[in-house]
Order: structure tokens, then C-alpha cells, then sequence
């Protein structure tokens, strides 16, 4: 037995889409048929995937989007809606980490992971609900009412980890965020739910396991290994799916058992 999930028709605002996860995100994404809007900070990389998925037959498009600055993401989703139709599909994926104990931690760290992860996410997400909301109530336009909202959170928010203490509480803080979207907006028909990937491949990390203090913590993993992007790939469709209306308010653990 197969089975093809379609997005053809629907659109995908995907967050932090100028590297790692949040490129395979929107390659996945777009290979289903789903219009993507690329967003991030670093135009040129996402004028680069919008290259690519052009060249494998899907469709992007390239909005700036700095998820600290109010103003940007309101303009940016405005944007996205202008040239690509009303935002169906949102992956809310920005994010970044220090490496710190808790008591070097200054007061413009903590605003740097904050801002990113929690405030920023909360703020995207905000900004594109109301306009599913508003859809669903008929107070804006776009025919399909609904939506889906993925908030990309870790396993670091469900597990605490030394040296990153200020991330996992940023991380465990946007699963609470995704549970209270689902349960305030769910009668509108928006299934909010959360991912929370455990150690994955990317270019920024990469470098690291093959380090002696990668490798150990490789060999603390439960099947010591890390993942790949991809690895993601199929809870990320569950979750987006149209046939996905009984799933709202999930935080599903990708982490190859390491939170366990």
C-alpha cells in the first residue's frame, strides 16, 4: 500500500529557510506541490533555493524576514500573501543557541535566544494565525479555511541539557506556546503542533562530530548516531498534511530516542 500527500494549491511560509533544516523543510515542502515562500535574513542563500526548487518544477518565492523586529514580520507575511496567495502552511523553524554556562550568561544572551526562539516564533505565528482566523471567520479573503501551523521546537525542550540551558528553556517554552495556539485556535480550524528534532546533521554543526567531544556524545546517543534533514521529512508531511484534521496540540519527539 502507498500513500501520496498532495499540497498542491496550498501555500508554506517556511521560517530560517536560508540553511539546515529549514531548506530541506522547503524542498520537501515544494516537491509535494505546496507554493513556498523562503524567509530568512540572508537574501542571496534563498535566492539560490528558490533557484533550485525552480529547477526541479516547483514554485518559491524570496521575502526578508528578520523574526526580531515586529515590523519585519508583519511586512514579510504581508508580502508573502501579496505574491503568493494566502498562507496555508506555516514551518516557524527560526532559531539559534549559545554554548554557556548558566552563570556566564549576560543579559543580551538571554534576549538573543529569546527573542529568536520564543519571542520571534510567537510573533510569526501570531501574525499569520490571525489571517487563518480571519479567513475562517470570513472576514478575509482565501478560500481554504484552516491551516496548519508546525512550531520546530528540540529535544532540548523536553530534556535538559548542560551548556545550552537558556535554548532549552526557550525550546520548552514554544511547546507550551504550540499547545496554547492549538487549544485557543483549533476552533477555527488550525492544527498547531510542534516537532522536536534531537541531534541533526547540518552545515553549522557538522564540523562538530567529528570532533573528540562529537564523537563522545555520539557514543552517549542510543544508537549512536546523529540524523540527517531528511530524517524529518516524514513527520513534517504528517503534520501538514489535508488528512491531518485529528492531530492539533502533538509534540512529537524526531530524536532517535534520546529523550527518552
Amino acid at each position: 500500500m502507498s500513500y501520496n500527500i498532495d499540497l498542491s494549491g496550498r501555500v508554506a511560509l517556511v521560517t530560517g529557510a536560508s540553511s539546515g533544516l529549514g531548506t530541506q523543510f522547503a524542498k520537501t515542502l515544494a516537491k509535494a506541490g505546496a507554493g513556498v515562500v523562503l524567509a530568512g535574513r540572508r537574501i542571496e542563500r534563498l535566492k539560490s533555493l528558490r533557484a533550485e526548487i525552480e529547477a526541479d518544477g516547483g514554485d518559491a518565492h524570496v521575502v526578508t524576514l528578520d523574526v526580531t523586529d515586529h515590523d519585519s514580520i508583519k511586512a514579510a507575511v504581508a508580502h508573502a500573501e501579496t505574491e503568493m496567495g494566502t498562507i496555508d502552511i506555516l514551518i516557524n523553524n527560526s532559531g539559534v543557541s549559545t554554548t554557556q554556562k548558566l552563570t556566564d550568561i549576560a543579559p543580551e544572551d538571554y534576549d538573543y535566544i529569546f527573542d529568536t526562539n520564543t519571542k520571534g516564533a510567537f510573533f510569526v505565528a501570531q501574525e499569520v494565525g490571525k489571517r487563518m482566523i480571519g479567513r475562517a471567520k470570513g472576514s478575509a479573503p482565501g478560500t481554504f479555511t484552516g491551516g496548519r501551523i508546525v512550531n520546530i521546537a528540540s529535544m532540548a525542550g523536553l530534556k535538559v541539557l548542560g551548556q545550552i540551558g537558556v535554548y532549552c528553556m526557550s525550546k520548552a517554552a514554544v511547546i507550551h506556546m504550540t499547545r496554547s495556539m492549538a487549544l485557543e485556535w483549533g476552533k477555527f480550524g488550525i492544527n498547531v503542533n510542534a516537532i522536536c528534532p534531537g541531534y541533526i546533521d547540518t552545515e553549522i554543526n557538522h564540523h562538530h562530530w567529528k570532533t573528540e567531544q562529537g564523537k563522545k556524545l555520539i557514543d552517549m546517543l542510543p544508537r549512536k548516531r546523529v540524523g540527517q534533514p531528511k530524517d524529518l521529512d516524514a513527520v513534517l508531511m504528517m503534520l501538514c498534511a489535508n488528512e491531518s484534521n485529528f492531530i492539533n496540540g502533538a509534540v512529537i519527539q524526531a530524536d532517535d530516542g534520546f529523550a527518552l
